[in-house]
Formats: C-alpha cells, structure tokens, sequence
C-alpha cells in the first residue's frame, strides 16, 4: 500500500521527461496508484491534450503539463512551483528527462556535450533543490532518479552521457547523507536497455540496414552486454519506482538500484 492510501491523501508526482518512452510508463503507474501527475517534455499541443485526457479518463487523477527546458533552471524552479499550486501535496519527484549522443571523443561536438550534462545531470539538481523545501515541511518526499547502467559502467562514444550519469549516482548518495535525518528518501534506479517505442523503431532500422532478423539485432547487436537477452520492461521499472515511493522504501536512500539482466555482475 502507498503511503498516500494509508493517510487518505491525494499525493502528487512531479515526473521530468514524461511526454514517452520510461517516463510516460512511469507516469501511468504513478497515477494507476492514485497519485496527480505532473507531466514534463517536449510535445505539442494536441499529444499533450491526450496524454493528460487519457490520465484523468483512464485512472481518475489530477494531471499537469509542464514544458519546462531542463537546461534552464528557472523554468524547472517554476516548473516545481507550479506543480505545488496545482497539488501542494507533492510527495515524489522523478527526474528522468534524458538525451543522448553517441560520437568519439574527438567528433563530440561541445554543445552536445553541454546539453547532455545539463539535462542528464544538472537538471536532477535543480529539480531536487526546488523540491525539497516543500518536502521538508510536508514532512514526506521520495526523490527517483532515473540513472542508468551507465551509471556504473561505461560504453565508448558515450562520454557525455556516461558522465551524466556517473554523476547522478553521485549526487544521489550525497544528497542522501545530507537527508537522512528526515523523512525524505533519494535513490536511484539503473536499467539496462529498456523497451521503448524508440528502441523498437531503432531494432527495425538495424535489421534493415544490416540485413539481419530483428531477433538478431536484439540478442547480438542492442542486447550484446546484456547477459540476459531480454528487455527491461517499463512496468517492471515502474513497479520499482513504486516500492522507493511507498512504505516498504522508507528504510531505502542513497542506493544505486540495478534492473540491468546482469549487465554489471560480470
């Protein structure tokens, strides 16, 4: 049981990066919970209309759009401040806006390197800054970040993205420290490949390209650190998500949670 059904409050999530992918699945569990949402992208009005619809429709919650930039920090301060307008009680904040690039070193162009580090890492910053006051006086949080396997290994031609996440394991268990003599808890969580409508779209344009079966392309090209060849499921990481934010998680802060098919144990 959340913790918001045991005190018969309307508890609320901030989810960064929420418009597809992990943290539109992230969202619908949340709010499959009975938590408002506060959704965060980039999408335009219409897909923006729909996603909200079909959280009020499908699971009778409260939900906001925020277009906040997660390279500018006053728009996620305002982003924050908006989302405890709209529901004061904003008990979980997920920070798990993200980009990517993949290039050598040498070839990486600086701006996407800048952008990278900003959204991937900094933006965890200012949103968990912005946050914990609030938090502090409610006296409840739970912060997620979304890092990565990434997080603990690394792959080449994805320095900025691996130092991103580095990075947010490292914040994470500073933070922890600084909390741990309140209610709030930060943890991280950090998947291996998970299965997106993206990932999808790039197994097709592999096998295409290669002239290879999408089965092959999953097991030896996308899945080949992956010792186990399966997809992480997007569920499977909500439902982890969901245990940080409830009652069995209080115990949980400073962590570094994998779901990664065995990626790090080797």
């Amino acid at each position: 049981m959340s913790d918001h059904k045991a005190t018969g409050a309307v508890r609320h999530a901030v989810i960064t990066g929420s418009t597809s992918g992990i943290g539109w699945g992230l969202a619908r569990a949340f709010a499959a919970e009975g938590y408002d949402i506060t959704l965060n992208g980039i999408a335009d009005a219409a897909t923006v209309e729909k996603l909200i619809s079909e959280l009020r429709r499908d699971f009778k919650v409260q939900a906001w759009f925020s277009n906040a930039n997660m390279m500018r920090p006053a728009e996620i301060r305002a982003m924050i401040s908006e989302a405890e307008a709209n529901n004061p009680q904003l008990d979980v904040l997920v920070n798990n806006a993200g980009i990517q690039h993949v290039a050598g070193l040498e070839d990486f162009p600086e701006e996407k390197w800048d952008a990278i580090i900003a959204i991937n890492m900094s933006s965890t910053f200012h949103a968990t800054k912005a946050a914990l006051p609030g938090m502090k006086k409610r006296g409840h949080g739970r912060i997620i970040n979304i890092a990565s396997v990434h997080g603990l290994v690394a792959s080449p031609f994805k320095s900025a993205y691996v130092a991103a996440k580095h990075g947010v394991l490292g914040f994470t268990k500073s933070i922890a420290l600084e909390l741990a003599d309140t209610p709030i808890t930060i943890n991280a969580i950090c998947p291996g490949y998970v299965r997106t409508p993206l990932v999808e779209g790039q197994i097709e344009q592999q096998a295409a390209a290669h002239g290879i079966s999408k089965e092959k392309v999953v097991r030896d090209v996308i899945l080949a650190a992956q010792p186990k060849k399966e997809f992480i499921e997007v569920e499977h990481l909500a439902s982890l998500a969901l245990f940080l934010a409830g009652p069995a998680g209080r115990a949980v802060t400073g962590s570094s949670m994998t779901m990664d098919g065995g990626w790090t144990a080797r």
